[in-house]
């Protein structure tokens, strides 16, 4: 997965995808990576708008969601 605009190497993308799906968190993420705390902040809060808008388009399901203690949806 390579997110346009990104100066992030796709070797460096992989892995953040992987720390994601771990559920690593965002600082420690970078820290392993090697990259800022505020590059990896932004990459997962795209993950997450993706995500929401994959569930918003596919799912039957409406309304405010709660994903491992993520709140995507209405406000």
């Amino acid at each position: 997965m390579r997110l346009k605009h990104s100066k992030l190497s796709i070797n460096q993308t992989a892995r953040l995808c992987e720390h994601f799906v771990a559920g690593t968190p965002a600082r420690t993420a970078a820290e392993l990576v090697g990259i800022n705390k505020n590059s990896a902040v932004l990459f997962y809060h795209r993950l997450r708008e993706i995500i929401s808008v994959q569930i918003e388009d596919e799912s039957p399901i409406k309304g405010e969601i709660e994903v491992d203690e993520s709140y995507f949806g209405g406000h």
